[in-house]
């Protein structure tokens, strides 16, 4: 069993920036597989970043050059560095990890930022 806790959400305006942490626990020894995935609103969970299993780096588009994922494997915790936040980046954020082939979600942390 993983569990995966988020932190660092809040309200923000737009142009501001926030960092949101994931730690996990349990059978987890390496943050490959770790990633942020988000959810609008009326909308479907969409990729924001993640680490693949052999520990390269995946950013979506409408993130890159904004967003950083960065992780530390000693403490089995994965950042998320979000500057030049925009109104449409509203959403929550969840923390996910693909380990020994099983998938797991963390509770999510709102993030909002206004215009």
């Amino acid at each position: 069993q993983v569990q995966l806790v988020e932190s660092g959400g809040g309200l923000v305006q737009a142009g501001g920036s926030l960092r949101l942490s994931c730690a996990a626990s349990g059978s987890i020894f390496s943050i490959n597989g770790m990633g942020w995935y988000r959810q609008a609103p009326g909308k479907q969970r969409e990729l924001v970043a993640r680490f693949t299993s052999g520990g390269s780096m995946v950013v979506a588009d409408s993130v890159k050059g904004r967003f950083t994922i960065s992780g530390d494997n000693a403490k089995t915790t994965v950042y998320l560095q979000m500057n030049s936040l925009k109104p449409e980046d509203t959403a929550v954020y969840y923390c996910r990890t693909l380990t020994e082939g099983h998938l797991y979600w963390g509770q999510g942390t709102q993030v909002t930022v206004s215009s």
